[in-house]
């Protein structure tokens, strides 16, 4: 369900995706970790399955041309990328000056915004900070909130997936000296974080929100959710800096709606985005049971409607490059 709603309110796509037929004769290959829901993940069957996994198969299909997608350690992607082992990451990679030093993206396809999170109980619950910051932007209360956080993590371990934005960011010195303990996968930081080993863990948003839904466990949010700054500008389809070709081609062929469609979709998906939110901040809030049912089917009818939009539009915003 939630995955559902993050696919369809995405606001653009890379559409160079659409295009990388022209520079490869054989089947595309894209890949993704497999490790990271509700981006991208396994079934039980150790199929891959997730919100990026379904973006690049609509993609491909929309392209009509064959593509496969193939599963990378997320501490190999760039590398493999570099060495011709797939042709193009999408795998909740942000784009950030750092990455871009090796490799080039297209334009974001999503928003990730990060956040803390422990388990119900802690003493990290009663930090007073806003309710998300921006570290472009900076200002006075960014560096009040990034004070707030540098007392409240002093002495705390803070646990996160390894080579990723969130140690980064933990290890910039924007919230003094940290405890850093880096995992392999975000499911190790899951699993650590609910047994106790981490008092605290920084990671997407959604991550422990998907987490917390599916697993039942009292994994909260707490502080503000970030981003900017180290946290880099969206997510995007990485890409070898010498297929400039790709981003050329998309730029001419892809489609664009007028700007009636594209104003009318999207303040109905804003006022999508406005809902989601705010059912968020309560799921935050620990509501009860009932509450839970009243949002779970107020999701349904979100997904109805822009599942509707979608499919009337003919996934013109999917492949709309704003």
């Amino acid at each position: 369900e939630k995955m559902n709603i993050f696919k369809k309110t995405i606001l653009t796509v890379l559409a160079s995706l659409l295009l990388i037929g022209n520079a490869y004769s054989d089947t595309i290959k894209i890949g993704t970790e497999g490790a990271y829901p509700p981006w991208n993940s396994k079934d039980a069957s150790g199929n891959l399955i997730g919100f990026e996994v379904e973006l690049a198969q609509e993609l491909c299909a929309i392209m009509k041309h064959e593509c496969t997608i193939v599963e990378q350690d997320w501490d190999g992607m760039i590398p493999a990328l570099l060495m011709r082992k797939f042709d193009a990451i999408m795998a909740g990679m942000s784009i950030t000056a750092e990455r871009q030093k090796t490799i080039t993206f297209s334009q974001g396809y999503a928003d990730e915004v990060a956040a803390l999170a422990v388990m119900k109980g802690s003493s990290l619950e009663s930090m007073d900070t806003p309710e998300g910051i921006n570290l472009t932007l900076g200002g006075s209360a960014v560096k009040k909130t990034l004070k707030t956080l540098t007392a409240a993590l002093a002495g705390k371990t803070v646990c996160t997936q390894t080579g990723t934005i969130h140690q980064n960011f933990l290890e910039s010195g924007d919230v003094g000296k940290v405890n850093v303990r880096t995992y392999k996968t975000q499911d190790e930081v899951n699993l650590d974080l609910t047994s106790g080993r981490c008092d605290v863990a920084l990671a997407a948003a959604v991550a422990f929100t998907d987490y917390a839904d599916k697993s039942g466990k009292p994994v909260v949010l707490v502080g503000p959710t970030f981003s900017g700054g180290a946290f880099g500008n969206g997510v995007g389809v990485g890409l070898r800096k010498e297929d400039t070709k790709l981003e050329k081609d998309f730029n001419k062929n892809s489609v664009t709606m007028s700007a009636a469609e594209r104003q009318k979709s999207q303040k109905k998906i804003q006022n999508s985005k406005i809902e989601i939110q705010r059912i968020e901040r309560e799921l935050r809030e620990d509501i009860d049971i009932r509450r839970r049912e009243e949002i779970g089917k107020l999701q349904q009818q979100i997904n109805k409607s822009i599942e509707s939009l979608a499919k009337k539009e003919k996934y013109d915003l999917i492949l709309y490059q704003g």
